[in-house]
């Protein structure tokens, strides 16, 4: 089970990677054992400004790029993920928590995505408009400008894959901030990419204080897009930021997940699952179950299958070959799911942390 943590977390400006000296660092904890297992440096101000500086002309490069040529680099960068998909999976579970099996299937999924994004950007079609009195309108699509894409910790490598590998598709840089608590996969999937053979200053990969950092690029004129998955708090803040600069903003925020269960239901395989899905990653999925509404005449088998279930849910290390659920990612998280627990409205079950049950007629 033990092995080590081999990683060398660093920043990626413009194309080259840069280490602590100088800087502050985040210490890195393995939630499994409470442990250091790694510094990552924190980017200053100037980072920040180099990063943005080579990001601009990093899409003046790339924008004009033949679409063709990006497909190979990202269609290389994809089958680098499959190579080193064991690396990437145990760096991912160590600091992150999940279990390896679940680490390696995100992992994967993160090469499929790359993959699909180097087809898909060849169909970006234009369109024409009839217009009155027989003119037309052409429609082109073109890339919108650097992109800023801050992500969670929860999927690191899956929500860094899917906004990098698209916004490198269409012609746009990318300055990827991932979470300061899982740096060693995520730099890992940049180092893929680097080897892949992007130019210097079109995917760049920063960590920071957050606030900060995201304050900063979102504050620059270079900053043409955000991207960002995480919590609607956190969200509404990054819209205020991003208003000023009138700049396009995707989101994903948070979630809140009911199960509504009924009588007619295949009932065995409902609880297979729902029992899955409320385990997996430990809880911290966005899609999680957060209550389930039963209806009265199935509940009580559903409550007794649930539990039979659940007694076979094994807690570990994630690089016990044996772990069904690992440990929360960090030590907010236990106080977050206590909070979660106290402000439930309906009748909390014991049966499934963070989750509630209801007797529907």
């Amino acid at each position: 089970m033990t092995r080590e943590y081999q990683a060398d977390p660093a920043l990626y400006i413009n194309g080259t990677w840069r280490s602590g000296e100088g800087r502050d660092v985040h210490q890195v904890l393995n939630p499994a054992t409470g442990k250091v297992i790694a510094e990552i440096p924190l980017a200053t101000a100037t980072d920040l400004d180099e990063a943005l500086a080579a990001s601009e002309k990093g899409f003046a490069l790339w924008r004009a790029t033949d679409v063709n040529a990006r497909a190979v680099i990202l269609h290389k960068a994809a089958a680098l993920i499959r190579e080193r998909v064991e690396h990437i999976a145990t760096l991912l579970t160590m600091e992150q928590g999940k279990p390896l099996a679940e680490a390696r299937t995100e992992t994967l999924s993160c090469a499929a995505v790359f993959e699909y994004c180097a087809e898909e950007a060849k169909r970006s079609y234009g369109r024409i408009a009839l217009r009155p009195a027989g003119q037309r309108a052409m429609v082109l699509k073109q890339p919108v400008g650097p992109v800023a894409s801050l992500t969670p910790w929860n999927f690191p490598v899956s929500l860094m894959s899917k906004k990098v590998a698209a916004a490198l598709a269409t012609g746009c840089s990318v300055i990827a901030k991932p979470a300061e608590e899982t740096p060693g996969s995520t730099s890992e999937i940049m180092r893929c990419i680097a080897d892949a053979g992007i130019p210097a200053g079109v995917a760049q990969l920063v960590f920071g204080v957050p606030d900060m950092v995201s304050r900063h690029l979102l504050g620059s004129p270079v900053i043409r897009k955000l991207s960002f998955t995480g919590s609607i708090p956190v969200g509404k803040h990054l819209m205020k930021l991003a208003a000023d600069g009138v700049k396009r903003v995707t989101m994903e925020l948070g979630g809140h997940a009911p199960v509504l269960v009924f009588d007619d239901c295949n009932l065995e395989k409902t609880l297979d699952i729902v029992v899955t899905q409320k385990f997996r990653n430990a809880g911290q999925v966005c899609i999680s179950p957060t209550r389930f509404y039963v209806q009265e005449g199935i509940y009580d088998r559903f409550v007794a299958g649930f539990n039979e279930r659940t007694g076979k849910v094994k807690v570990g290390n994630g690089l016990d070959a044996d772990t069904i659920m690992g440990p929360l990612a960090n030590p907010r998280r236990p106080s977050a799911v206590v909070r979660s627990r106290a402000h439930k409205s309906t009748p909390a079950s014991t049966y499934a942390p963070s989750a509630s049950s209801l007797r529907i007629r």
